[in-house]
C-alpha cells in the first residue's frame, strides 16, 4: 500500500507543478476532474451495454473497469492535493464506513 500512495503523492506534485492554481482553486479543479471521470463510466457502461443507438457496443466490462479506476485515482488524488495525511484520513474513513456496516465487527 505504501507504493501506492507514493505513486499517489508522486502523480500530485506532478500536475501541481503543471498548474498556477493554488488551494482551493486546484481542489475544485480536481472535483471537476472527478465529476468528469465518473461520467466516463457511465459512457463506458452504456456502451458494454450496447444502449448508446449511434455508436451500439463500444465498449466492454473491461472499459468499465479501467475507467472506475480512473475514478478512484482522481479522487484519491484530491485527498492528497488538499493536503494533511490523505492516507490516514481515508483509511479513517473506511473504518468508519466498515463499522456503519458492520457494527460490533472490529
Amino acid at each position: 500500500m505504501d507504493d501506492t500512495w507514493n505513486t499517489l503523492n508522486s502523480l500530485a506534485q506532478s500536475l501541481d507543478s503543471q498548474t498556477a492554481m493554488v488551494g482551493e482553486q486546484r481542489w475544485l479543479v480536481q472535483i471537476v476532474k472527478l465529476q468528469e471521470e465518473v461520467g466516463e463510466v457511465a459512457e463506458a457502461a452504456i456502451g458494454a451495454l450496447g444502449e448508446n443507438p449511434r455508436k451500439g457496443r463500444s465498449h466492454d466490462w473491461d472499459d468499465v473497469r479501467k475507467e472506475a479506476c480512473d475514478v478512484a485515482v482522481t479522487a484519491l488524488l484530491l485527498l492528497v492535493r488538499m493536503g494533511g495525511d490523505p492516507r490516514w484520513f481515508f483509511e479513517e474513513h473506511l473504518r468508519m464506513l466498515a463499522a456503519r456496516t458492520h457494527p460490533g465487527r472490529p
